[in-house]
């Protein structure tokens, strides 16, 4: 007796071999019999007849944990068939906490055994953030660790890939990660290499210095012996478009000489980011008290300000700013509009704008950035390590995960990838976008038993309508959820059918 059946499916398992249609057999959470037919009962069955069944979506980047603990269903991702997150991302984790005492800090152990507790619609698993690290052991200013904090950091490194920590990520344009240097960073990279893990990062720069950036990305691989993961591969801003070749070229260069390059995109144009990623790193030395001192001193203002009017026009000036989200209630309206077009209408500068609603926000205003272009979101998607990932939350229609005018990558990703570069473009065979989605991504964090659809392997499904499938989510309206997902498995247990069920079998993922 199984406990559900999927029959009459289209089954592509994940490795990028040719589909084929059969039936797959569920028990006690794992597959436990895939063939042309399976013969015996189930208490359940799924008739997947026109239908793709595949691995659950494995979101190799993503930020599903912002609201995980107010809303553990997380509809927009598991909506999608996405089973399994990696988060921790950008240099940033859960673990260590900079507002705890040095001694005492809650571990990423810790943390994961808290998801076990919660339960969340989705496995979970972390990397280790290294601008965290950063921020517990030295703080927010820009200065060297001394060799005492660069033992303690790489301390804490280690404890974290103990506790199951799925890789250790970098924010370079982020504070205070990007204080840190090519030696810090390889130090603190060097305990990945023994456990097969890799670093991913977030490079220092993703428009005039992309190149320069990808070399110091690799050479923190190379020196630290791990793989390298490049999260969002992106050629910022419309002057920068042409680097694509010389990107590809270095990471071929680097796969040459043994160093595990591959990176990972979202399926859109525009990224989401922090209003103050627009301003000089510099200015954000020492935390938000000393930026907001440094845009009233004569002596750093007006370097402040042609940085940052230059940063704008890089991606084509301010009305290809969106803001997503404030804090503050004289901002809501500001949520979802052009900055631009929105500082018009008020009759001031969007600098000054910008720069008032910082100090209302106190430093936390989300903004959507359009500077990218379609042909190489398309090249990305066709290289070999190449992969799909969301870079987004997970919010819902309602309720408390409703927040802000996000990213509408959270709601919309991975069936976008499936409706317009697969069906629509033909950017990718069916079996190899499900290959960047699925196993691939499973491959980067050594999840050996997902991403794949095999005897043994946990029941984590996907089953969809490869001709109906798609996002509706978009970025004048992000709380919309897609069509064609037929139904969502996450360790055997229906999450998703047509409708979210409310169940709720996630759990932690341990390196």
């Amino acid at each position: 007796m199984f406990d559900l059946k999927i029959i009459n499916g289209t089954i592509v398992d994940g490795t990028g071999a040719a589909l084929r249609q059969g039936d797959i057999a569920i028990r006690d959470g794992f597959i436990v019999e895939i063939g042309s037919s399976v013969e015996g009962d189930a208490t359940e069955t799924i008739d997947a007849t026109g239908l793709v069944v595949a691995p659950g979506f494995v979101d190799i980047h993503s930020h599903g944990d912002g609201g995980m603990d107010v809303d553990p269903m997380m509809e927009s991702v598991v909506r999608q068939g996405v089973t399994s997150i990696v988060v921790g991302a950008d240099g940033s984790s859960r673990a260590p906490n900079p507002a705890a005492d040095l001694e005492a800090l809650p571990t990423i152990g810790a943390v994961l055994a808290g998801i076990d507790v919660l339960r969340p619609a989705v496995n979970v698993g972390t990397c280790i953030g290294l601008g965290t690290v950063r921020e517990v052991v030295v703080g927010e200013d820009d200065r060297p660790a001394t060799p005492a904090e660069l033992e303690r950091m790489v301390a804490l490194v280690e404890q974290a890939l103990r506790d199951g920590a799925m890789g250790a990520s970098s924010g370079l344009e982020y504070t205070p990660g990007a204080f840190a240097s090519v030696a810090e960073l390889v130090a603190l990279c060097r305990p990945l290499a023994a456990r097969g893990l890799a670093y991913h990062t977030h490079m220092r720069n993703e428009d005039d210095q992309l190149l320069e950036a990808v070399d110091e990305a690799i050479a923190v691989a190379r020196g630290a012996g791990c793989g390298l993961q490049i999260a969002h591969l992106k050629t910022q801003g419309p002057r920068n478009w042409g680097k694509l070749d010389a990107v590809f070229a270095r990471v071929a260069a680097a796969r040459a000489v043994g160093v595990d390059t591959a990176f990972d995109r979202y399926p859109y144009l525009a990224y989401h980011t922090g209003l103050t990623n627009l301003f000089p790193v510099w200015s954000r030395d020492g935390g938000m008290a000393r930026f907001f001192e440094r845009l009233e001193d004569p002596a750093t203002a007006a370097r402040i300000r042609a940085e940052a009017l230059d940063n704008a026009e890089l991606i084509g000036g301010w009305d290809n700013v969106q803001i997503a989200s404030v804090s503050a209630a004289e901002d809501k309206p500001a949520e979802g509009k052009r900055l631009g077009a929105y500082a018009a209408a008020l009759g001031v500068a969007p600098y000054d704008l910008s720069v008032a609603m910082l100090r209302r926000n106190d430093g936390s205003v989300g903004m959507i950035g359009f500077a990218m272009t379609e042909p190489n979101l398309e090249r990305i998607y066709a290289h070999p390590q190449g992969m799909v990932a969301s870079d987004g939350g997970a919010y819902a229609i309602s309720g408390p995960a409703r927040r802000g005018v996000p990213h509408p990558r959270g709601a919309g990703s991975f069936p976008r990838v499936l409706a317009r570069y697969v069906r629509e473009r033909g950017v990718l065979t069916l079996e190899q976008a499900v290959h960047k989605m699925t196993a691939l991504p499973a491959s980067r964090v050594r999840l050996t038993d997902r991403g794949v659809l095999r005897v043994g392997a946990f029941a984590d499904v996907t089953v969809f309508d490869p001709d109906r499938v798609a996002d509706r989510a978009d970025f004048g309206d992000p709380f919309q959820y897609p069509v064609g997902i037929a139904a969502t498995l996450v360790n055997g247990v229906v999450a998703v059918e047509g409708e979210v069920r409310g169940a709720r079998s996630g759990r932690a993922l341990r390196a």
